[in-house]
């Protein structure tokens, strides 16, 4: 365990590093395309289902109010 404060480590820098600009090959493209078309169609999902109420699965069964 050190036994030493934060005082003696290394200050924390001011501004992140730049981010390196890779090139992107092929594979990477399709995997960006696949992640990008995947989160709208989640989007889409999300919009259609919006005016309805509560999932219900069937695996939480019955909700019960609490009061007695």
């Amino acid at each position: 365990m050190g036994g030493q404060g934060r005082e003696g480590g290394k200050a924390k820098p001011l501004k992140a590093p730049k981010k390196q600009n890779k090139e992107l090959d092929e594979e990477d493209k399709a995997f960006l395309e696949k992640q990008r078309a995947a989160e709208k169609a989640k989007k889409e999902m999300a919009a259609k289902a919006g005016g309805k109420g509560p999932l219900n699965t069937g695996a939480q069964g019955i909700k019960k109010s609490g009061k007695k």
